[in-house]
């Protein structure tokens, strides 16, 4: 039976049932935490060969440069071709920096706010209204960017192809909206990956801004949870159909690949866009950490490279999120309480519980030692409207403590769907 068909009776017994059950979990003192997607400790010792000193034993890139010294401001030539396969574009359209994409896009919002986008384009700072698409649910750092610089962002509700494009097409008619943030591979925090139409007709937009950017943060291009994965269209091979390959830029890291603080970060774009950040580096910059670029670059050596290693990660992560989806099933499947997704990569897992239920989970997940990202988070200005859906991240813990964070995440959700109905 759903929730919603037991009597009065029922209801209350079961909920003081749960209440017993949760007040025991209380009484265990646990401090687990499920509030951020972080590789795992043996996910990060996946990578510690690449400190092997034998890998830098010659420091000179192949172009003879030595990675040790000043310049080379747009990335060692081994490191740009390494991800210029990987991504399915030219090297020369791709820029190396340091261990943060999310530095890349905020550098990107900075830039375009202060001195625009090129071709003689206002900064957005001098323009009477800047606005930015927000597929929703979507990644808080996004939001956190263009709160920082005062742009209104307009929600797009995602769909299982990907953000609604008629909603898009719709809304880039205003020349006021400057651009999209979206994670189009594994998306964050629902996993869709965008699909072939919604990419094409993304790439055809015709938005009424002459200065109008997309950041296509492809986070999770490689993160696969499931065996053969899920594959992306080429988001340039498409724009270029429609001479629109200025209004994308892709960013991708290896935070998740080798290690999460001390990884490489990537640009790619187009012609007129790496000409564009370029002249910007030679400000900023005189290089990045180009040993780094070095020590990756001979460790993967080649995209089949990086894929091998990720079927090392997706060993290790894939009996995490199975844990929690058979969690889920057996706790909440049946009830009529709650919606999650099955993702086939990336870092998290969406779960909807009912409306106006999602901080009051949250708040009894956290009285009983569990941290979860904050309900809303997923949201514009941390606002979720109808206060339902919880982001999962099951990386990070043990899958001991992962189950018991997910045991406990489900009671919280049937006491606060029961209280609801309590009114």
């Amino acid at each position: 039976m759903t929730y919603n068909e037991l009597s009065q009776e029922q209801r209350r017994a079961t909920l003081t049932q749960l209440r017993g059950d949760y007040i025991s979990f209380q009484s265990r003192g646990l401090k687990l935490d499920m509030s951020r997607g972080k590789p795992c400790k043996e996910q990060l010792d996946l990578s510690m060969d690449m400190l092997d000193a034998a890998l830098l034993a010659d420091v000179k890139d192949s172009t003879g440069f030595d990675s040790r010294n000043y310049g080379v401001p747009d990335g060692i030539p081994e490191c740009r071709a390494l991800f210029g396969e990987l991504l399915g574009v030219p090297a020369e359209n791709v820029l190396i920096f340091g261990n943060s994409s999310l530095n890349i896009m905020y550098d990107l919002i900075g830039q375009y706010w202060t001195h625009g986008t090129g071709g003689g384009a206002k900064p957005w700072s001098q323009q009477r209204s800047v606005k930015f698409l927000c597929p929703v649910p979507g990644y808080d750092r996004h939001f956190g960017i263009l709160e920082h610089f005062g742009i209104e962002m307009l929600q797009v509700h995602m769909t299982a192809e990907g953000p609604d494009v008629k909603v898009l097409a719709e809304l880039v008619a205003d020349p006021a909206v400057k651009g999209m943030f979206c994670v189009p591979k594994y998306s964050n925090p629902t996993g869709v990956t965008f699909s072939d139409e919604n990419v094409r007709a993304i790439a055809a937009l015709s938005p009424a801004a002459n200065d109008f950017r997309v950041i296509w943060d492809n986070a999770y291009c490689v993160h696969d949870l499931r065996e053969g994965g899920e594959s992306l269209l080429n988001i340039f091979a498409e724009a270029e159909k429609h001479g629109h390959e200025d209004y994308f830029i892709e960013v991708i890291s290896t935070s998740k690949i080798s290690f999460a603080g001390a990884g490489i970060s990537v640009l790619a774009a187009s012609k007129a866009n790496i000409a564009a950040v370029k002249s910007r580096l030679a400000v900023q910059t005189i290089g990045h950490d180009k040993v780094n670029q070095l020590r990756h670059a001979r460790y993967f050596r080649d995209a089949a490279g990086v894929y091998a290693h990720m079927q090392r990660h997706r060993a290790l992560l894939e009996p995490k999120f199975d844990a929690v989806l058979e969690c889920l099933e057996r706790e909440l499947g049946g009830l009529g309480i709650a919606q999650w997704t099955n993702p086939a990569g990336g870092y998290f897992i969406s779960l909807d519980v009912p409306k106006n239920c999602a901080k009051r989970v949250g708040q009894l997940c956290r009285e009983a030692g569990v941290v979860l990202t904050p309900p809303g988070a997923t949201y514009p200005l941390g606002i979720d409207p109808n206060d339902s859906n919880i982001r999962i991240a099951p990386t990070l813990p043990p899958i001991d403590e992962l189950e018991t964070a997910a045991e406990l995440l489900c009671l919280c959700a049937k006491i606060a769907a029961l209280e609801k109905l309590e009114g």
